[in-house]
This record gives C-alpha cells, structure tokens and sequence, in this order.
C-alpha cells in the first residue's frame, strides 16, 4: 500500500499570469513588453519557488512542445507523438534518430541546472545538429558574462540568442535553447522552463508591419518581441501547470489503494516524467504486472494513456 499525503503534492492553486500582461494587440514600445513580461514571470517564479512534486513531469511536457516546435523550424515533420514515440520506444541507450535528438536537447535542458560549461554544451550542439568547431566554443564565456551583468532577464536572454546566430546564422535552435538556459540562471531558478521555442511561430514573433515575417535572433524587434514570448509562454506553461496539479492530486488519492509491488515507483516517474512506458518493468514490477497497474490506474482516472494505440502505450499525468 502506497501512502502518500496529498497536500504534499501541489501548491493550493498554482497562480496564473494576469489579464492585464497578456496584449490582447500589437504592443509598440519594449517597456510595455517587458512590463508584461515582468508580471508573467513573476507568477511562473511563484510556482518554482514552491516546488511541486509534479514539476519534474511539467517541465518534460514543456520540453515536448518546444522539441515539436524545433521539428518544425527544422522542416521536419514528426509532431508530439512521433516524437514521444521515438524516446519512450526505442531501445535502451539507443540513437532516438534527428528529431529525437532534438527532443533529447530540450530534455536535458529541462532536467539539468542552468549552470553550463564546454563539455555540456558542446553535447547539446551536436544534438542539434551543430558543429561544436564553427565557433560555438565562446559560448559558455559568453552566457556567464550575460548572467553576471546588471541587464534584465529577458534582455540578456535576446542578447545570447543574437549572439549565437551571430556565430552561425543556421543555429537557431540552439538560440533559444540557450536563451531559456540564461533566463534561468538570471532568475536563479534550480531548473531551466523550456519556454521560448514553443512560441517562435507564435504572434509574439511577429514583425510589426511585414505581415508573416518572423522576428527572428538579432533582429531589430527581438527584445520585444522575446518579452512578449515570455508573457504568452508563462500564461501557457502555469495553464499547463494547474492541468497537472489536479491530475497529480487525484493520483494523490487513489495512491492509497495501490497494493501492486513497484507502484511507488511508477507513481514517481509519472510525477517526474512526461509518459511512462506501459511495459515498464523494474525490479519489483513485472510487465504483466505493469499492464495491470496501469490498468487500474486508468480505472482510477488517475492517468492518461497518450498514445491512442491498443498496444506500445504510452501514459502519463
């Protein structure tokens, strides 16, 4: 029998951007961007600081749709599904393949501290895609002299993201896969949120005036356009947020009622983790019994199966 103390699984209501710092219209002047994004980020620390215990498997979400939106900028066609399918089954220690790697990218991110040094991010470049001798190696000097500088958050996260293509204009992905790692380290939280990718095709990243231009790493619009970003994304990631907290509260409470040796497990990587392998096995879970765990645990509805498919399933808070 599992016992698990449900207050213990979530902050009493996780907070949510404000109305008033989500632009309903084009905003023309960066202070009123920033402001906006002041008051966004303000309401995500409020959630970090409290340390849910779900945070591991909100953040792999977030990871998710920000590897999707990778894919896409990459001309790739794999979405969420494809991309969770080529993580979760392929075999253990196997090459997940390009989109994968991309996934593997904003995965990391999300699970690692935001400190970073040559080795790390040399590892990140290559699963991008890069080339670690095109000039990246100044990188890590660079994201530690933004961190330490007096200038905001978002402002010195559109400065590494320019900086960055500077070095290699087709290093894109690794721009904002950065510019998170940075705003992480500015606003000294433990763990990076992966936010900025998912919104690069977002009307934040709009240009003022040339219809479907993008705003793009060092350009003339990206401060304010990145603040916006950050707006929309940390309304996006605490909607998320408060989507899990109540799956995780319900998990909470059947918790209890599993009798099932390696349920604690389980319960664990769904809390940790953005899906679970129906197959799983561990030392004191048999596949069989796995499939009967999850089985009740959908019984339950205190997890979701994300695959759709009748066998290889995947499932998750």
């Amino acid at each position: 029998m599992i016992r698990t103390d449900p207050s213990a699984v979530f902050p009493p209501s996780p907070p949510r951007v404000p109305v008033w710092a989500l632009p309903g219209g084009p905003v023309e002047h960066d202070t009123d961007a920033a402001f906006c994004a002041g008051a966004a980020l303000n309401s995500l620390d409020f959630l970090l600081r409290s340390d849910p215990t779900w945070a591991g498997a909100w953040r792999q979400r977030l990871a998710l749709k920000c590897a999707s939106a990778a894919v896409r900028l990459a001309g790739r066609s794999e979405d969420e599904a494809a991309l969770r399918d080529a993580w979760y089954l392929r075999p253990s220690g196997s090459d997940p393949g390009p989109a994968g790697n991309l996934l593997a990218a904003w995965r990391q991110l999300a699970s690692r501290a935001p400190a970073i040094d040559a080795t790390s991010l040399a590892e990140v470049v290559n699963l991008l895609g890069l080339r670690w001798d095109d000039g990246f190696a100044e990188l890590p000097g660079a994201i530690d002299e933004l961190a330490r500088s007096g200038r905001p958050a978002p402002f010195a996260a559109a400065a590494i993201a320019g900086r960055v293509v500077a070095v290699s204009p087709g290093a894109e992905l690794l721009a904002w896969w950065c510019a998170d790692l940075l705003l992480a380290q500015k606003l000294r939280w433990p763990k990076p949120v992966p936010l900025l990718m998912a919104q690069v095709f977002a009307p934040a990243f709009r240009a003022t005036g040339h219809g479907a231009k993008r705003v793009r790493p060092g350009g003339e619009e990206i401060e304010r356009a990145l603040c916006l970003a950050l707006s929309q994304g940390a309304d996006d990631a605490l909607r998320l947020a408060l989507d899990l907290s109540r799956r995780a509260e319900r998990l909470a409470v059947v918790a209890p009622k599993l009798r099932a040796k390696g349920a604690g497990e389980v319960i664990r990587r769904l809390l940790e983790d953005d899906a679970v392998p129906g197959s799983l096995t561990t030392k004191a879970l048999s596949r069989f019994g796995a499939r009967r765990l999850f089985e009740r645990l959908q019984t339950f509805e205190a997890v979701r199966e994300l695959s759709g498919r009748d066998s290889f399933r995947l499932f998750g808070l």
